[in-house]
């Protein structure tokens, strides 16, 4: 199987906290980050503006397996081919919410696989019903606003940063 490269830009780091607000005030106050608007994913998350780049909270349990929810993100020049690319190795994890695509009430579009040795990473794609035919996803992508009501704050968040380094915007 012959693929082109593909340019891929970082978005998003996204680590576990036992402590969501614990954790926010220590980025905020060690690294000057600043909390942005989040979705509600049905879990309890805290998003950071960390320069032109994000950092990611999800909340865990005291006794979670903290690797089970860590992944970076990235955006890349191609996101279609990059599913396809995936789906042909059986990177996506069958069974999890991370087997689904998901358009986010933003029109953003993430993917997450897993690597050959397991670790978690997400793929995004800005503006995707303008940028992508979605009927090319099998299953099609999963609506976030249909899984998990949004409240007003949550209709604000956005994964791509103003100014911040993306592809296709």
């Amino acid at each position: 199987m012959s693929t082109q490269p593909q340019r891929a830009r970082l978005n998003h780091v996204s680590i576990p906290a036992r402590d969501l607000e614990e954790s926010a005030a220590f980025f905020q106050e060690v690294l000057g980050c600043r909390r942005l608007p989040a979705p509600n994913f049905g879990f309890p998350v805290c998003w950071l503006a960390l320069g032109e780049l994000q950092l990611h909270l999800q909340q865990v349990g005291p006794e979670s397996d903290v690797q089970t929810y860590q992944h970076f993100a990235v955006s890349v020049s191609d996101f279609a081919a990059a599913y396809r690319a995936l789906k042909a190795r059986g990177a996506f994890e069958e069974g999890t919410r991370y087997a689904d695509l998901w358009l986010l009430p933003s029109g953003e579009l993430q993917m997450f696989a897993r690597d050959p040795s397991g670790n978690l990473f997400e793929i995004d794609c800005p503006d995707a019903p303008s940028a992508l035919d979605l009927s090319q996803f099998s299953p099609a992508p999963r609506r976030l606003d249909e899984d998990q009501p949004q409240a007003a704050e949550h209709l604000a968040a956005t994964l791509f940063l103003p100014g911040g380094l993306h592809m296709g915007r």
